[in-house]
Formats: structure tokens, sequence, C-alpha cells
């Protein structure tokens, strides 16, 4: 059984739709199984029933304005021309005045979750025979939850997506059945072993970040600037341990996995949707998906 792994990732998000359409569209890829979590799992539906250009146009097109009904962050351009992000105090403190337990709110992806993947898509996707499954991370029960677009109504199964997806304190903390919810890369950036344990016997999974560190972040200069540093750091800890353990799982049961980093830093913020440098993020992902079977299959000709 063949399976397609796309970690979390935000905004490079990009990047594994473009690697992910060269694998489905170019090298003909038919995926049983597709696995994702956060970023990735806004993707894997899509992918799952060949709307590929539907979900690019999203990647391409979305800016915070589509994902958050109270973004917590002002996004400026300092004097090099660089991105820099900052609270909006007004924005988190009128927030926290309504009850709110995060910085900011993103109901608004829900919305474009449910105008993107409309049932007609969900009733194809379980027509079709293949299994989408999203991460979710159960604060309430400290445990990592892997939804199934096989188990769970449409309604449910959108409500899923967005919750793999909402990165607290700066998005939104969902309930449900008496839970509370976050983003799944905080139990599973990474969710190789998933695909293993379902059966898994080729593996093919796009990382959204570089295999090795490039760069050290550097101090922070505000609440923000902190939290991302802080929440960069157990990410980082939790990916490697992630493709660690789904390295050992593979190897007992002789599956193979195909890695895809990204092979250069994207951004040092993934919460940040500028349309121009996410369509160049999902060419990116496409030719460096075909550069590096090009290159695999060369290093196959001269071994044989």
């Amino acid at each position: 059984m063949r399976a397609l792994v796309i970690s979390g990732g935000g905004s490079k998000g990009a990047f594994g739709g473009g690697v992910a359409q060269y694998l489905i569209e170019e090298l003909g890829r038919n995926y049983d199984l597709l696995i994702g979590t956060s970023t990735g799992s806004l993707l894997v539906p899509h992918l799952a029933t060949n709307e590929i250009e539907k979900i690019k146009h999203v990647y391409t097109s979305v800016n915070q304005k589509a994902i958050f009904s109270r973004c917590p962050f002002n996004v400026k351009m300092d004097k090099w021309g660089q991105e820099t992000i900052a609270i909006d105090h007004f924005s988190v403190l009128r927030n926290f005045m309504r009850g709110s337990k995060t910085f900011g709110e993103s109901k608004k992806l829900k919305t474009l979750i449910t105008d993107t993947f409309p049932k007609s898509d969900f009733e194809k996707l379980q027509a079709s025979g293949k299994e989408v499954i999203v991460t979710v991370s159960n604060l309430s029960l400290h445990k990592t939850e892997y939804k199934s677009s096989n188990e769970e109504t449409y309604e449910d199964f959108c409500e899923w997506i967005w919750m793999s997806c909402n990165y607290i304190p700066f998005m939104s903390l969902a309930k449900k059945n008496g839970c509370e919810y976050a983003d799944g890369g905080f139990g599973s950036l990474v969710p190789i072993k998933e695909a293993v344990d379902r059966g898994a016997t080729e593996i093919d999974v796009i990382v959204l970040e570089t295999e090795v560190t490039y760069y050290n972040n550097l101090p922070s200069t505000n609440v923000f600037s902190l939290l991302s540093n802080l929440h960069g750091y157990m990410m980082d800890r939790i990916e490697k341990q992630n493709i660690a353990i789904g390295k050992y799982a593979a190897n007992n049961t002789d599956a193979i996995i195909n890695f895809y980093y990204t092979p250069t830093v994207l951004t040092t913020n993934s919460l940040v949707f500028n349309k121009e440098k996410m369509q160049a993020w999902w060419q990116s992902g496409f030719d460096y998906a075909k550069y590096k079977n090009v290159e695999l299959n060369e290093i196959k000709e001269v071994d044989d």
C-alpha cells in the first residue's frame, strides 16, 4: 500500500503542494492512504480527489484575512525589506475581553475549508476507496488522535481539518466531544508511524523543514517572537522524534520511506501568508521533486 504523509508547516504547505503535484501528476503516484498534520491536513483531501489546481489556487492566493477572524499580530517591513512581526496589542486585548483564551481567532479558516472542500468532494473521496487521515492534538486527554475520512461525517471531518491547523495560542482553541483540541503538530508533526501502523509499504514523506539547521534564531524582541522561538524549538524536537520513530517502525516492517525536505529555509515565521512567496514556493516544490527524482534515476542507472 502506498501512502503520502505531509507534515505541518503553515504557509510552507505551498512547497509541499508543489512536491505532491509532481509526484501525482508527473510520476503517476496513486496513493491509497494520505495523512496530513496542520497545513498537511488542508492539502491531503484535495490531493486524494485530484483537485490539485483548486488547492494550488487557494495556497497561492490566501492571505491573513482569509485565515484569521481576529489576527493577533501585525506584519511590517523593516528598512532592509524583511518582514517583521509584532503583537497587535489592541486586537489581543479585545479578544481577551470577549472571553477568548487565545491571542487570535481563526474561524475564517473554518469557512475557507468548507468553501473549498464541499460535501460533493467528500463523497467523491469516500467513493474513491482512498483514505485520508488528519492529525489533531487532544489537550484534555494529552493524546494525539487520527481522524479518518472513512469514519467521520462531512461536517465532523471539516471540523477536524480545522482543528488540526489551529496553532495555539495564536489561533482558535477548539472544543469537541467535551475536549479541547489544537494543532496536530503538537503531538505528531510528521505522522510516519501512523502510516506504517495502517499498513503502508511505501511512503512518500514531505517534511516542510530543512533536513539540517541552517540558521540561528535572532534574539527575541517581543512576546510574539519569544513565543515563536519557543514553539519553533518544541516543533523541531517533535519533528526529529517523529522521524526517528517512523524510520524505526518502517525498518521493522520493511516499509520504504522516500523523504522530501525543503532544500532551503523558506521562512522563519510560517504564520505569515504572503501570496507572492507562496506562489514561488509551490513552483519550487514542484521543481525540487523533479530534480530529486531525476537525480535518483541517474544513481540507479549507474548502480545497474
